[in-house]
């Protein structure tokens, strides 16, 4: 079960987290979400998922840097930017 509380709401009666399976927690005035509470059962598939979201954004990072890799190393010396892309396209579609 889930549940929206507000942050007084919380810290008046931290019991109403005992109930749900992941509680939202509210500002009342500008209703923007402050934070969420997950109860145990939930925390190791939650830890799970933020770790492989964590992993997927750190690879992403790593393959656009390593797109540039080649010119770092000087495998494309002289070479103009349109014979730099003809060579990618041919790695690409090897």
């Amino acid at each position: 079960m889930t549940k929206k509380v507000g942050i007084r709401e919380v810290t008046r009666n931290f019991s109403i987290l005992d109930n749900y399976d992941y509680v939202e927690i509210e500002d009342k005035k500008t209703h923007k979400i402050k934070g969420m509470f997950i109860s145990e059962g939930l925390l190791d598939d939650v830890r799970e998922y933020i770790e492989q979201k964590a992993k997927e954004k750190k690879q992403k990072k790593i393959d656009d840097i390593m797109q540039y890799a080649g010119m770092v190393n000087g495998d494309f010396g002289d070479m103009t930017a349109q014979d730099i892309k003809a060579k990618k396209r041919e790695k690409y579609y090897e």
